[in-house]
Formats: C-alpha cells, sequence, structure tokens
C-alpha cells in the first residue's frame, strides 16, 4: 500500500506536468479563437435569418457548414477539429487539478473549488461537441444540428421517463443562460483574465455574455414548452430559438440585436485567447 500511493502521486503529477505544458496551452488558447470565429458566424447567420436570406442555421452547425463552403475552408475545420478537442481536454485537466495560474490554498472554500472544477468540465464537454460537429462537416458528413434536437426530442415526448429528462435538460439550460447574463451584468468574467481589461474589453464582455445568456435561456425555455406543447420542433436548439424569436413583434429588430450580441461574444473570446487564465 505504502508504494502504490506514492505511485498513484507520481501518475498525477505527471498528468499535471502535461496539463500544464506551454505547448499543450497554445494549442487551447487556440479553442478560444475557434470559439470566437463560430459566434462570429452564428451572429451572421441570424442577421442574415432576420433579413430572410438566411441558408444556414444560425447555430454551431450552421456555423461550420458556412465555414466548410469558403475557400480553405475544409483545412479550416479539420484545424478547428484538433483545437477544439485541446481545448475540451485542457478543460477536463482544469476539473480534475485546478487551474495551474492559481494553485489552490488551505482554507479555500470547498464549495468554490466544487463549483469551478464542475463548470470546468461542462465547457469541456461544449468544446469536444464543438469538434464532433466541426470533424462532420470536414468530411462532408455534417448534419442540421436543429433537426437532429428536433428528432431526439420526439423520441423523448414518447415517454414519461423521457419528457422528465427533457424537462430537466431545458431546466439546465435555461440555468446556464441565467449565469452567463449574471455574469456579464456583473461583470464577473472579469476574474478569468491575466491583466486588468479596459473599458472596451469590459463592455464586449458584459453585451456578449448577456446576449449568449439570453439566446441560451431562450433555448432552454422552448424544450420545457415542446414538452407541455408535444411539438418537437420547438426544441430545434439554437436556431429555432433565434427564429421564434424573429417571429415576435419587432422581430427583425430583435434578432439584429441578438446576432450582433453574439458576434460580441465571439470577439470576446478572442480577448481570452489572449488573457485568459490557464
Amino acid at each position: 500500500m505504502n508504494r502504490q500511493a506514492p505511485a498513484s502521486r507520481g501518475a498525477a503529477t505527471s498528468a499535471e506536468r502535461v496539463a500544464q505544458n506551454g505547448v499543450f496551452e497554445k494549442f487551447a488558447r487556440a479553442g478560444y479563437v475557434g470559439s470566437g470565429i463560430v459566434h462570429l458566424l452564428i451572429g451572421y447567420l441570424a442577421i442574415r435569418v432576420a433579413f430572410g436570406r438566411g441558408e444556414q442555421e444560425a447555430s454551431q452547425s450552421g456555423a461550420m457548414a458556412e465555414l466548410g463552403e469558403q475557400p480553405g475552408g475544409k483545412i479550416a475545420l479539420w484545424i478547428a477539429v484538433v483545437v477544439f478537442v485541446m481545448m475540451g481536454l485542457w478543460r477536463f485537466a482544469e476539473a480534475t487539478f485546478g487551474k495551474a495560474s492559481e494553485p489552490e490554498q488551505p482554507g479555500t472554500d470547498m464549495k468554490d473549488k466544487a463549483f469551478d472544477r464542475f463548470k470546468a468540465a461542462c465547457v469541456g464537454v461544449v468544446y469536444l461537441a464543438f469538434a464532433y460537429t466541426a470533424f462532420g462537416f470536414a468530411r462532408g458528413t455534417g448534419k442540421s444540428s436543429g433537426e437532429q434536437n428536433a428528432g431526439l426530442t420526439a423520441k423523448l415526448l414518447q415517454s414519461g421517463g423521457g419528457k422528465f429528462v427533457l424537462v430537466v435538460a431545458g431546466l439546465v439550460i435555461l440555468g446556464v443562460g441565467a449565469y452567463h447574463v449574471y455574469k456579464g451584468a456583473s461583470k464577473n468574467f472579469v476574474d478569468d483574465l491575466k491583466s486588468h481589461p479596459s473599458t472596451f474589453v469590459k463592455r464586449l464582455g458584459l453585451v456578449g455574455y448577456v446576449a449568449k445568456g439570453l439566446a441560451l435561456g431562450l433555448v432552454g425555455v422552448l424544450v420545457i414548452v415542446a414538452v407541455f406543447q408535444a411539438d418537437p420542433q420547438k426544441a430545434a436548439g439554437l436556431d429555432g430559438a433565434l427564429k421564434t424569436l424573429g417571429s415576435q413583434p419587432f422581430g427583425t429588430v430583435l434578432l439584429v440585436l441578438m446576432g450582433l450580441g453574439i458576434a460580441v461574444y465571439g470577439l470576446y473570446s478572442f480577448v481570452m485567447a489572449r488573457d485568459a487564465k490557464m
């Protein structure tokens, strides 16, 4: 037993060194750049939808499809697969070991540490989902996320357990959206940066986080509505949420503002690529 414990600690230390490797960090930071490009494209597609010219979904899959159609787009998608995977792995390492830039101190609130690690794990899942979507479009087999979401929802609506899962999922998405709004409005995102940001960067973060939070909140609400109205098309993801917003009174203006807000989040992602604590 005494021999196994040091060996276990040695393995953990080795894994931690890998997570803190400078080259690994650079690839992980590139994940923020990839996220920024995706959000800029989603914002652009949302504005096109607002004016009735949307050929692609205003969603992650739509952004990947749009990118793949550009000159050099396939190469860019393969690069995106790599950087998204690296960012996902980095976040999982952070969830396991904590941030390398913030070593744990005695007396630190265990709830705060657990919550930070849980957030890191969730973000890791998001980036691996990005990687999976990019991989599909890089291979030419990418599919509409809206259709996939609606299809999965239709299957889950066929049972009571499935409906419960959908309601829980909707509440979780709604909670994530509310957290983004809170983080933007309170400017807590400043704590994620290595240096004190300028007023311009603070405004980017505020607008970007609030806009993304509102979009996610709308997605969560529509998932719950889909359950109570037995309409799987309501749960078509971000594209469905944005189109629902566009169908409301003053929908064109609202959708343009939402598209601009999501694009601003994309711009803030470039700030994160340079200044985020890793």
